[in-house]
């Protein structure tokens, strides 16, 4: 839907009041499971190209990792730790992205501080992490925070002012489009090591 002129505030708010209909709380956002068809996909990188699920999937297996934002420290952690490791899961014959609904601007920011070399995807919409059901409505204690002493300036860094984030998670989807393995917590500091990834690959 495009919104014109006078009639853009009222589209915003009806798709601000749609959005906080369709999102949970964290308590209640738990991943899809192992054995779930994943929908398909397509979403800008950090190069300002198209990434296409199917097509990765017709080269071998998908390690899809969901991540806060450039302005998580623990994020940033754990991207770099899989930067450090990348190369062992495509010598594996596997690709691996990470997900975020920050646009590019920011997607070029956490490039810069974490030295990743893999691709990362803009989730504009929160298309995706919905769809993989790892999407919740932060608290506006949180906002504030985030916003405040992390500088996450959420409500620019995102496609549109409803301030939703994901779950941080990783799942491993086979050729066939079926998640075969997941790592899925609440807990933001909880995230998967390259030695699981690794092992699943190699089943």
């Amino acid at each position: 839907m495009k919104c014109k002129g006078l009639l853009f505030l009222g589209c915003m708010l009806s798709t601000s009041f749609g959005f906080a209909q369709k999102t949970k709380s964290v308590e209640k956002t738990h991943g899809i499971n192992v054995g779930e068809i994943v929908m398909p996909f397509s979403a800008q990188d950090q190069h300002d190209s198209t990434f296409v699920l199917a097509d990765a999937l017709a080269k071998g297996p998908v390690v899809v990792v969901f991540y806060r934002g450039q302005w998580c420290p623990y994020c940033n952690r754990h991207l770099a730790e899989l930067q450090d490791n990348f190369k062992l899961i495509e010598e594996k014959g596997a690709t691996i992205v990470a997900i975020s609904p920050e646009n590019q601007v920011s997607l070029k920011k956490t490039v810069e501080k974490t030295n990743v070399q893999f691709t990362l995807l803009f989730d504009e919409n929160y298309e995706i992490c919905r769809d993989f059901d790892v999407l919740f409505v932060p608290t506006n204690t949180q906002v504030a925070k985030y916003d405040s002493f992390l500088g996450a300036d959420l409500s620019n860094a995102h496609s549109n002012e409803t301030i939703l984030l994901p779950v941080p998670a990783t799942f491993i989807i086979d050729q066939s489009g079926v998640i075969i393995w997941r790592q899925f917590d609440q807990n933001y500091k909880e995230r998967s090591t390259i030695e699981e990834i690794l092992k699943q690959i190699e089943l």
